[in-house]
Order: structure tokens, then C-alpha cells, then sequence
């Protein structure tokens, strides 16, 4: 039986920033494996080193040393212009701060990534149509950002990250500008969205966000501190309705 290729590998990877005549040592040597349909919290205090392996992972950074492969392709090595197609193709990302367009509507919102890769205007408003149904906002394609709840927002950002149909979805902090209950229901659309088959990665610190994954990734000081499977995540129990006045 073939051994199953991993969709994320990094190997020995690190990322020096130089600050003035210092040398800072944000990754020290990583190496990680992540596979298709798998659901991993990434997980560690500031300057641990989480952010900036979000950011390579994400392709927004490359790494000064070591390697990164995705989905088969050594990124590593690639130029700018290059994981620029790489990051519209195969990475949809979720932040903390939404990052919608605010004069835009969800529709518009939602598009973007699929104007950037060419696809005609039916097709692209249909791709989007329906990743808004995914998330439960159907009816809410004509609304602007200011029109939206935060837990509506943070569903058109997870809609746009859909969209393009990405092998990976790249989370950043996705509840830290949302309340508790609202945080809850968007870690239960995630639920979802493990369980039809996608693969997550969510940068957090906070502990209760990370229990909902199967696997958590701590760092400390650039380096792989643990790696461990959690056996009973937890799933938030959210009311249909509750999903939709999120």
C-alpha cells in the first residue's frame, strides 16, 4: 500500500529576522507533517514562533532555511509572483479582523479570490452563491460588512476562504474579535467543515478554541514543543438558529 503523501511538510525548517545587528530566531529548526482532511490547533505564547509559521505555511513568508513542501511542490524555493498563485490556489484564510472589503457587499466579498483567478463573472457569482449557503448566509448576499453581526462577518471571511475550493483553510486567531457564544458557534461551523472533508489549521492561544481540534502543535522559542492528539474535542451544540443570527 502507498504511504500517503503528507499536504503540508516542513523539514528542518527556520526564519531568522535580523534587528539591527541581532539575529532573532522566530523558527529554529521545524519540521511537521500535516495530512489531507486533518484538523490541527497551532499553539504557543507570543514569540513562540506561531505567527510565523502561519505565515509560511500561508506562503506570505519563506523561510531562511530548510524546506517547505505543499500538496507535493517544494514552496520554499519559489519566487514571489509564484506563491502569490500558490496562496489564491490553494490556501483559503480566515483572520481575526475579517479583512472584508467595507463599501462591498457579501456577494463582491466572497468573489474576490475567484476574480484573481480569472473566472468568468456567472461562474464566479455561482461559486459564491453557494459558499455563502454553506455558512448559512444565503440571504444575506446584498448586505455590507456594517449591515452584519461579527459572528455574520467572520462567516463571509469563512466563506471566502472556501470558495476557491483550497486544500488548506489557514485560521488566525478566528474568535478574538468575537464573544464567547458567537466564538462558539463559528468553532462549530469548523466542526462542519472538518467533518465534509476539509483540512484546518488554526493559530490560537487560547486553549478552549484549540480543544475543538484533533491535534494540537505547541511551540516554544521556534521549535516544536509537543504534538499530541486530543481524544475527545469538543463540539459546541449550536441550534440551527443560533448559527444564523451568529
Amino acid at each position: 500500500m502507498e504511504e500517503q503523501r503528507p499536504l503540508i511538510a516542513l523539514r528542518d525548517t527556520t526564519r531568522i529576522y535580523y534587528m539591527g545587528e541581532h539575529e532573532v530566531h522566530a523558527l529554529a529548526g521545524v519540521s511537521l507533517d500535516v495530512f489531507e482532511n486533518e484538523y490541527v490547533a497551532i499553539m504557543g505564547a507570543s514569540g513562540s514562533g506561531k505567527s510565523t509559521l502561519m505565515n509560511i505555511v500561508g506562503c506570505l513568508d519563506s523561510p531562511t532555511g530548510g524546506a517547505y513542501y505543499l500538496n507535493g511542490q517544494r514552496v520554499s524555493e519559489m519566487s514571489d509572483n509564484e506563491l502569490a498563485n500558490v496562496r489564491n490556489r490553494e490556501i483559503g484564510f480566515v483572520f481575526q479582523t475579517f479583512n472584508l472589503l467595507a463599501r462591498a457587499d457579501c456577494m463582491h466579498n466572497v468573489e474576490l479570490p475567484l476574480v484573481y483567478s480569472g473566472i468568468r463573472r456567472r461562474e464566479r457569482r455561482q461559486m459564491a452563491e453557494h459558499a455563502l449557503e454553506s455558512v448559512g448566509l444565503a440571504d444575506r448576499v446584498d448586505h455590507k460588512p456594517n449591515e452584519l453581526s461579527g459572528g455574520q462577518r467572520q462567516r463571509v471571511a469563512v466563506a471566502r476562504a472556501l470558495v476557491n475550493n483550497p486544500s488548506i483553510i489557514l485560521a488566525d486567531e478566528p474568535t478574538g474579535n468575537l464573544d464567547t457564544k458567537t466564538g462558539r458557534e463559528i468553532m462549530h461551523l469548523f466542526e462542519q467543515l472538518y467533518r465534509q472533508g476539509h483540512t484546518l489549521l488554526v493559530v490560537t492561544h487560547e486553549n478552549e478554541v484549540a480543544q475543538h481540534a484533533r491535534r494540537i502543535v505547541r511551540l516554544v522559542d521556534g521549535k516544536v514543543d509537543s504534538d499530541v492528539q486530543v481524544d475527545n474535542p469538543v463540539l459546541a451544540s449550536v441550534s440551527t438558529t443560533d448559527q444564523a443570527a451568529a
